[in-house]
């Protein structure tokens, strides 16, 4: 063989090679991401082809496929489409989808890896391909329980199991019908779409864990209150001044309680009793006198400036750093420049209600093969320790004494101790107040935590309250559960 020959075929040899590899990379590493690609039509026309697995709650079809007679084979039917449409989203003929339809596509629609031998059996028995059930851990009563409170409100409702994170409801009003989005009229689609983006009170957005999300309000009041108990040097019983107004730092802005007094009588009040009443002006003292890092520290230790997936991506909520005084005053009691999802909110209470470790949030139990071999499932997880157990009883106590006697009087349960804290946060001028309340039951035995938060002031522009409003909302979610 001649030199020449042989440095072709050296050539050709290794361009072989590279091409091996490529093409191995495409057909095994990059599978999924090239089946999930919103531009791949092949893979979206694919999926029509194949019967698309069920989304199940409670052991309820809440998304099913059925036979169609256009070139798309299968029709998408969501069930009580407005109750579920922010949990299960929507998968449409265009390569587009949300919620759980597009965060577990691939085991909806058959093409996870935990799905291969249920393909190969499907190929050798002859079978049609189908794609995978999922179940949520949602439960329906729940579910109905919190959409029906929330009405024609605007807001959100999330409710979780303490000790393990698995989420029992997810709320999000107003919603749309996921069916019409579902339609293989592409016009009809291109139409219903359209309006509900340019709808102002953004339907598609799931305010459980994201949209445009709100301040905190007083439910913030717990996290400042964690990182005061968890330095050391301070108490639930340390006292604080009590004045009936106070100057931010270096500002000329003035805080009020909601009362315009001094919280309850006397010249201090303890930390317990300005969560019991939730008071303004102890908690921005507070606040300046731990600073903003410590706060943020705290705040994180309960999930804040970080997205969960539960599997559907949650917006962080945010504890900005670098505030200056005047900025981590306000924080104190929830206002400035911080915001919060439900989502994380529970988690808060959670977190209180589970000793002081906070779980990972998660919203699906199993997947499902067509065999009903149990493909995928998930276990709880820990997110990490935000306060150590003895904090945690503390605010836990103040949050009961909140309930039983206190600003968050809307939550009572005949029978049951329920820990709570309301939160009624300012927005921007004249605008409508955002009304929280966030809490647990029952105390000695956590087995639901839950946040709602209602926008546009429930209605009643700056005279709604977080207890007035919000907290019946939580009370009829707890009874739900407890109730189960």
């Amino acid at each position: 063989m001649t030199k020449e020959l042989r440095r072709l075929t050296t050539i050709v040899i290794l361009m072989f090679l590279a091409l091996f590899a490529s093409t191995s990379v495409i057909q095994f590493a990059s599978v999924d991401a090239l089946n999930q690609h919103p531009e791949n039509r092949r893979t979206l026309y694919d999926s029509y082809e194949v019967q698309r697995g069920s989304i199940v709650a409670g052991g309820e079809r809440i998304a099913t496929s059925t036979p169609s007679d256009d070139v798309y084979a299968w029709q998408r039917t969501y069930v009580d489409s407005a109750m579920w449409s922010p949990v299960t989203g929507y998968a449409t003929v265009f390569p587009s989808a949300s919620g759980i339809e597009q965060a577990m596509n691939a085991e909806l629609s058959g093409t996870a890896d935990t799905a291969f031998f249920s393909r190969i059996e499907q190929i050798l028995s002859g079978q049609d391909p189908r794609g995978s059930t999922v179940e949520l851990s949602l439960d329906p009563a729940v579910q109905r329980a919190a959409f029906e409170a929330m009405g024609s409100l605007k807001g959100a409702v999330v409710a979780i199991e303490p000790d393990t994170g698995r989420i029992l409801a997810m709320v999000s009003t107003p919603s749309y019908d996921a069916n019409a989005l579902a339609v293989h009229d592409v016009d009809a689609l291109n139409a219903t779409y359209t309006g509900l983006e340019d709808d102002p009170n953004q339907p598609l957005q799931n305010r459980a864990i994201g949209g445009n999300m709100n301040p905190p309000g007083s439910t913030f009041k717990l996290v400042v209150a964690a990182a005061a108990l968890a330095s050391g040097e301070y108490t639930a019983e340390s006292t604080l001044p009590n004045p009936a107004s106070y100057k931010l730092p270096h500002a000329p802005n003035m805080v009020y309680n909601a009362s315009h007094g001094t919280c309850g009588p006397g010249d201090e009040v303890t930390i317990a009793d300005a969560i019991r009443l939730s008071c303004n002006i102890p908690f921005a003292e507070l606040a300046v006198e731990l600073g903003d890092e410590a706060i943020r520290e705290q705040a994180e230790r309960f999930g804040f400036n970080q997205s969960f997936t539960p599997p559907l991506a949650s917006t962080p909520s945010s504890y900005p750093s670098g505030l200056d005084d005047a900025q981590t005053a306000l924080s104190g009691f929830g206002q400035g420049p911080l915001i919060a999802s439900p989502l994380q909110m529970a988690m808060v209470s959670a977190g209180i209600a589970n000793g002081g470790t906070v779980m990972n949030p998660w919203m699906v139990d199993d997947v499902i093969g067509e065999d009903l071999s149990v493909q995928q499932s998930w276990d709880p997880t820990q997110f990490g320790q935000a306060i150590d157990a003895d904090v945690a009883a503390a605010i836990a106590d103040a949050m009961v004494s909140s309930v039983s006697n206190g600003a968050a009087s809307g939550a009572r349960i005949d029978g049951v101790e329920v820990a709570g804290k309301t939160g009624t946060a300012e927005n921007d001028g004249s605008d409508p107040f955002s009304l929280w309340f966030t809490g647990f039951a029952p105390a000695d035995d956590p087995q639901v935590a839950v946040a709602v938060v209602v926008e546009d002031g429930g209605g009643q522009g700056q005279s709604g309250s977080g207890n007035t409003i919000a907290a019946p909302i939580a009370k009829k979610v707890m009874e739900a559960v407890l109730g189960r």
